[in-house]
């Protein structure tokens, strides 16, 4: 995703997403220690699946994460989810922004919410972080293998998360989610690169399991970096975040080496050299080194198996706009990349299976 006036900064709350003000500033005077109005509430201009607000005072500003209203599909939008793994995030070496409080009664804002600080710093929107000077670039890009390792080293067990997930047989079971929420949306449609997908996934899902904290949606523009420095101060969006298999969301972040730019942060057709960034193979030994493996040798299914889930997320928002609960300006447009994603996912199931044409 590029930059652009559409996914940057603040806005008025659009009509569909607007709230009691008053109510909200009466929960956070009895739930957040330290909060004093008047308050001010803005909305984010990016991210279409929870809407996100920014919430000032004269003292300190704040974000809050709500569901959408409307009618959702049974699991998604799961802000409370997002809040616990904050929570238990905070006192490892992943950077998380710090949770205030957690709303569970529908009857304050619309729907359950929570506030967690605001991170002062800058979101990347271009993989090619083309603010960046050419001897930076390469202590970036470790920055955020470093964040993603970091992640995938927490046990779940010593932060309280060992309920969060269903650990083992994460492929399968991804793999069959994805499927029945692309099949069961009707309205949104069918593609036969997906459909191909859904066949071939299952059938080819490689030997051994693992199971971490995943993020799973880790791109650049998913975290918030320092002002001036190659440091992530913090990661955002946890709302697909689950226990995992920990290669899966790697390879997922490293997508962006064949991502088409327009799609999401992407570096397909860049010139990787004469920008500074390493290589995707270099990148996958970094990441490798830092958790302790001698190879990936699975890697093309991870890639073929991300770019089917992506492309079920696009799907679910086609659907989502379909319905009139997309959350986001840009959400139509996503949508009508579901077919680009379904078919870059057929191209890798077929690279890997050295059938490509």
């Amino acid at each position: 995703m590029t930059a652009s006036d559409a996914d940057i900064g603040t806005m008025a709350v659009r009509d569909a997403h607007r709230f009691d003000d008053r109510a909200l500033a009466d929960w956070m005077a009895r739930h957040v220690d330290g909060f004093a109005g008047p308050l001010r509430v803005e909305q984010f201009k990016g991210g279409q699946s929870n809407p996100t607000y920014r919430l000032s005072t004269p003292r300190q500003d704040y974000v809050l994460r709500r569901k959408p209203p409307g009618t959702l599909l049974k699991g998604a939008h799961d802000v409370l989810r997002e809040a616990r793994v904050l929570t238990a995030l905070a006192a490892t070496d992943v950077p998380v922004a710090r949770v205030y409080g957690v709303c569970e009664d529908d009857a304050i804002i619309g729907t359950a919410f929570y506030v967690m600080a605001m991170v002062e710093g800058r979101v990347i929107w271009d993989a090619t972080f083309p603010d960046v000077s050419r001897a930076d670039r390469p202590r970036y890009f470790d920055a955020m293998n470093t964040t993603i390792a970091a992640l995938h080293r927490v046990a779940p067990v010593a932060v309280g998360l060992g309920d969060y997930g269903r650990p083992g047989n994460y492929f399968a079971r991804q793999i069959a989610r994805w499927s029945a929420q692309y099949l069961g949306d009707g309205q949104a449609g069918r593609d036969p690169d997906m459909d191909a997908l859904v066949e071939w996934l299952p059938a080819n899902i490689p030997d051994g399991d693992e199971s971490s904290i995943v993020h799973g949606d880790f791109r650049c523009d998913n975290m918030i970096f320092h002002p001036t420095e190659p440091r992530v101060l913090a990661v955002l969006d946890w709302e697909l975040s689950t226990l995992g298999h920990p290669l899966a969301d790697f390879a997922y972040h490293a997508l962006m080496y064949r991502m088409p730019p327009d799609i999401v942060a992407g570096l397909a057709g860049a010139d990787l050299a004469a920008l500074g960034i390493p290589t995707e193979r270099d990148y996958v030994a970094a990441y490798c080194a830092k958790t302790g493996r001698s190879a990936m040798p699975d890697y093309q299914f991870y890639v073929t198996f991300n770019f089917f889930r992506l492309a079920a997320i696009f799907h679910g928002i086609k659907g989502r706009v379909i319905r009139g609960t997309a959350a986001s300006l840009h959400a139509r447009e996503r949508a009508a990349n579901f077919p680009r994603l379904a078919r870059l996912g057929h191209a890798a199931m077929q690279e890997g299976t050295g059938t490509a044409a």
